[in-house]
C-alpha cells in the first residue's frame, strides 16, 4: 500500500529528529563527571534508521557525528538484524571496525516498534581514560594500538535488558578511572531518551506513515546537496598541507595530498597520492579523515542542509589503507582526530580557485595538553584536557572577519572552554590568566580570528604532560592577500628556574608541583589586502587592544594622531599609497 506524502509531516519530523538528538545532548551533559563531558562538552548524539542510516545528529563535537553512522551500519553487518533485540545495548570504541579513535567510546541501542526494528539511538564521548599505557589515553610513544587503549569491537553489555556483569566488568576492569564507568552509564541513559523519543514519533504515526516520509527526507535532502555541488565549475581540483613532525623523528613531514573531482551533481574525494603511515602515533583511520572531509566541505555549502544520510549519499571519499589518513593494523592511531585541520587545509587550498567565496583562510591548528597525575586535596587520580588553552582563531572568509577563540576546524566551535572555577576545583592547578591574544590574527580586508593565551600553575603530584597537535612550525595562511596569524606554542617554566617549550607530540614525565605553565594559540588567517580594511574598524580594534599601533602601521596602512585613537587622514593615505606602490 502506498503512503501519500505530507510536505509538513516530512518537516516536522526533521525538527523532530533534531530536538530529540538535542534532548540526548542535555541529559549527558547534566549527567556526565568528567570535565571533558559535561564542561567541555566533547561528545555527541544520534539517531539512526535500522539500517544504520543517520537520521539526525547534535554536533557538539562534528568530527564525532560523522563518525557514529560508520559504526552503527558495521554494527547491524556484524550482529545481524535476527540477533538484535529490544534491550540490548552495545559499546563500541575499535578503530579497526570503523572507529574513529580509541578515547571516543560509542553507546548504541536498538529501538523496536513492536517486534520491528525501526532505529537506533546512539551517543560517543570522549572518555577521560580507556586504558593503554598513560593515562589518559595519549601515548605519544605508541607505536601499536595496545600501547594506546583497550580496544572495544561491537560487545552487547546488556542483552534484551539484562546486564552483561561479566562483560561490563572485563571492560573496566581495563580502565583505570571509576569516574568513566559511571560517565558510560550516562551515555546509556542518553541513549534510552532517544529510543523513547524516537518510538514515541513511530507510534504516533505509524511505521508504514514514518518510513515513507522517512525515505522522502533522505531523498530531498539528496537533491539538496546536489544542488550545491552543482554550483561548484565542473573539473579536477588539487591540494596540499603539510604536517610536521610524526611525534619520533625530529624533522619529519608528512604531506596529505587530495584529488577533488567535480562532475555534474556528485564530488569525489581521492587521497590516494596522500604519503603513506608514520611508525609512530601520528596517523588515523579511514572514519576520522572521512569525518573531516565532510565536516570540512559542509563548511562551503547552504548551512540549512540537514543533516542525514541523503546529505552524504552524492560525496564518495577514496582514503586507500596504509595512508596516513588510514593507517593499517595494528598502528596506533590516537592521534587521528587531529590530523582534521591538515586534510582541511588541503581541501581549501583545493577548491580555494574554483569557490573563492566560500573558502575560507586558514584556520589556527590545534594545540592541546593533557595533564595527569595525583590530586592530592582529594587523595584521587585526577585527568584533564586544557580546553581553554587550545582555540585558536578560524581563518576569515569574504565578508567576514574570522571567530576569535574558536578552536580546531574539526570542533567548529562545538567544543566549550572549562568553566575557571570548576577547572580548578577538578584539577589541583590554579589558573592565571586566560583572555584573547593580541595580533595573533592575520590582517586582511577581514582579519582572521583572535587566538588565546593561557597561563595557569600546575599542582598535584606525579604529573604528567602530553602535547599532540600542529601549528608550531607552520602559521594559518592568509587568503587573496590576506596576512598570516601566529604560531602555537606551549612552555613550561619548572620551580628551578629551567625552561621547556614542548614538541607538538610529547610526553613530558614528572612535572612538579609550582610549574607554570603558558600556552599560545594563534590566530587565524585574514582574507583579502589588510589596505581595503575601513582605518576606523583597525583605529577601533587598536582602542580596544585587538591590534597593536605598531601592527596597524605596519600592515594595515593606518595612522593613529599621537595620543589618541584617531585615525591620522593624511598619514594614513601615505601610508596606503606608499605601500601600493
Amino acid at each position: 500500500m502506498s503512503v501519500e506524502i505530507d510536505k509538513i509531516l516530512v518537516s516536522i519530523l526533521q525538527r523532530r529528529f533534531r530536538s530529540i538528538a538535542e534532548e540526548m545532548s542535555i541529559a549527558l551533559a547534566m549527567t556526565t563527571r568528567s570535565p571533558i563531558l559535561c564542561e567541555a562538552r566533547d561528545f555527541v548524539t544520534g539517531l539512526y534508521d535500522a539500517d544504520g542510516k543517520m537520521l539526525e545528529q547534535k554536533e557538539n563535537l562534528p568530527i564525532l557525528s560523522f563518525s557514529l553512522g560508520p559504526v552503527c551500519e558495521y554494527i547491524v553487518k556484524f550482529f545481524g538484524k535476527r540477533n538484535i533485540h529490544e534491550g540490548d545495548v552495545i559499546f563500541h570504541n575499535d578503530v579497526f571496525s570503523m572507529g574513529n579513535q580509541n578515547n571516543d567510546v560509542a553507546v548504541y541501542k536498538p529501538i523496536f516498534h513492536g517486534r520491528t526494528l525501526v532505529g537506533w539511538s546512539a551517543c560517543k564521548g570522549h572518555q577521560a581514560d580507556i586504558g593503554g599505557a598513560v593515562r589518559g589515553g595519549y601515548n605519544p610513544s605508541a607505536v601499536e594500538v595496545w600501547q594506546e587503549a583497550l580496544r572495544i569491537p561491537p560487545v552487547k553489555v546488556y542483552e534484551k535488558g539484562k546486564l552483561r556483569k561479566d562483560v561490563w566488568n572485563l571492560i573496566f576492569a581495563n580502565i583505570r578511572l571509576k569516574m568513566v564507568e559511571e560517565d558510560m552509564k550516562a551515555q546509556v541513559g542518553s541513549c534510552v531518551v532517544g529510543e523513547r523519543g524516537l518510538r514515541a514519533l513511530v507510534e504516533k504515526y505509524g511505521f508504514e506513515r514514518f518510513n515513507a516520509h522517512k525515505k522522502y527526507l533522505f531523498d530531498a535532502t539528496e537533491k539538496m546537496m546536489r544542488a550545491e555541488i552543482s554550483r561548484i565549475p565542473k573539473g579536477v581540483y588539487r591540494g596540499e598541507a603539510t604536517g610536521y613532525f610524526d611525534g619520533r623523528n625530529k624533522g619529519s613531514k608528512y604531506t596529505v595530498r587530495v584529488k577533488i573531482t567535480v562532475k555534474g551533481d556528485s564530488i569525489h574525494f581521492d587521497y590516494s597520492d596522500t604519503d603513506t603511515q608514520t611508525k609512530g602515533f601520528v596517523n588515523g583511520t579511514f572514519t576520522s579523515s572521512a569525518s573531516a572531509t565532510v565536516l570540512t566541505f559542509l563548511q562551503m555549502v547552504d548551512p540549512n542542509i540537514p543533516h542525514n544520510d541523503g546529505m552524504v549519499r552524492p560525496i564518495r571519499i577514496t582514503i586507500p589503507g596504509g595512508t596516513v589518513l588510514n593507517a593499517s593494523y595494528p598502528a596506533a592511531t590516537t592521534y587521528g582526530n587531529h590530523l582534521c585541520p591538515i586534510n582541511a587545509n588541503a581541501i581549501q587550498r583545493a577548491l580555494a580557485g574554483a569557490i573563492p567565496d566560500k573558502v575560507t583562510a586558514g584556520w589556527n591548528e590545534l594545540l592541546c595538553s593533557l595533564s595527569t597525575g595525583q590530586d592530592q586535596r582529594r587523595k584521587k587520580p585526577y585527568v584533564d584536557i586544557f580546553f581553554m588553552g587550545l582555540k585558536g582563531g578560524s581563518g576569515a572568509v569574504k565578508g567576514c572577519d574570522g571567530y576569535d577563540h574558536i578552536g580546531m576546524i574539526d570542533a567548529s566551535g562545538g567544543v566549550l572552554d572549562q568553566d575557571y572555577e570548576m577547572f580548578e576545583l577538578q584539577t589541583p592547578h590554579t589558573l592565571v590568566r586566560h583572555e584573547y591574544l593580541p595580533d595573533s590574527a592575520g590582517a586582511g580586508k577581514w582579519r582572521g580570528g583572535l587566538g588565546a593565551v593561557s597561563e595557569y600553575v600546575m599542582g598535584g603530584e606525579g604529573n604528567k604532560l602530553v602535547t599532540f597537535g600542529e601549528g608550531d612550525v607552520e602559521p594559518a595562511r592568509g587568503a587573496h592577500g590576506g596576512g598570516e596569524g601566529t604560531l602555537n606554542y606551549i612552555e613550561l617554566d619548572y620551580p628551578d628556574g629551567r625552561k621547556y617549550r614542548t614538541t607538538s607530540k610529547d610526553l613530558v614525565e614528572n612535572v612538579p608541583s609550582g610549574t607554570f605553565y603558558r600556552q599560545e594559540a594563534g590566530g587565524g588567517g585574514g582574507w583579502g589586502s589588510p589596505h581595503e580594511r575601513p582605518a576606523e574598524l583597525v583605529a577601533r580594534e587598536v582602542r580596544n587592544g585587538i591590534t597593536s599601533e605598531a601592527k596597524a602601521r605596519a600592515e594595515y596602512g593606518v595612522a593613529l594622531k599621537p595620543g589618541t585613537f584617531e585615525v591620522d587622514e593624511t598619514e594614513t593615505a601615505r601610508l596606503r599609497r606608499n605601500i601600493r606602490a
